[in-house]
């Protein structure tokens, strides 16, 4: 339950932001927070990450589909805390982005970041889940699982070709 209570609140803060950026798109164009460093800035991205890929809106909405099916099924199966968490965050973020996708034909994004000069890609709440979710994924693969152990078999048996 409180897995499903993580991933609602999520999707939520996510939906609430871009709502309100949407909304109140005219005040943010380059709204300065900390100047040269962070800007909220709205934005429509009609791609994926980076906004490649743009206008392959139904491509997006089937992949995410099948994507968060799959992570559903794996999350019930799993029961590892780290997996877990990776999972939810993962999912909200991806539930997040569908949600515009599907209402809207795009993603708001609108935080703006410029470290060190560099002009960083415009991205939201979702896809700071995302990331956080990927972190902890990757966490979880090189620190905590491990291979089933595949059973050994015992055999007092001489294979075939051996037989004469």
């Amino acid at each position: 339950m409180l897995w499903i209570i993580l991933i609602i609140g999520l999707i939520g803060i996510d939906q609430i932001t871009k709502w309100y950026f949407l909304t109140n798109q005219l005040q943010y164009d380059k709204f300065p927070i900390i100047k040269d460093f962070f800007y909220l800035t709205y934005l429509e991205n009609r791609g994926a990450a980076f906004g490649i890929l743009q206008n392959f809106r139904w491509v997006f909405i089937i992949l995410t589909i099948a994507v968060v099916g799959g992570m559903i099924w794996y999350f019930i199966k799993n029961r590892n805390l780290v997996l877990r968490t990776s999972l939810a965050f993962i999912i909200s973020g991806a539930v997040g982005n569908f949600i515009d996708r599907v209402l809207r034909g795009f993603v708001v994004d609108f935080l703006d970041f410029y470290p060190f000069g560099y002009d960083f890609p415009v991205f939201n709440v979702a896809d700071i889940c995302i990331n956080i979710g990927v972190f902890l994924l990757i966490i979880y693969v090189l620190f905590i699982y491990h291979e089933p152990k595949k059973p050994i078999i015992e055999s007092n048996e001489v294979p075939d070709e051996q037989q004469d």
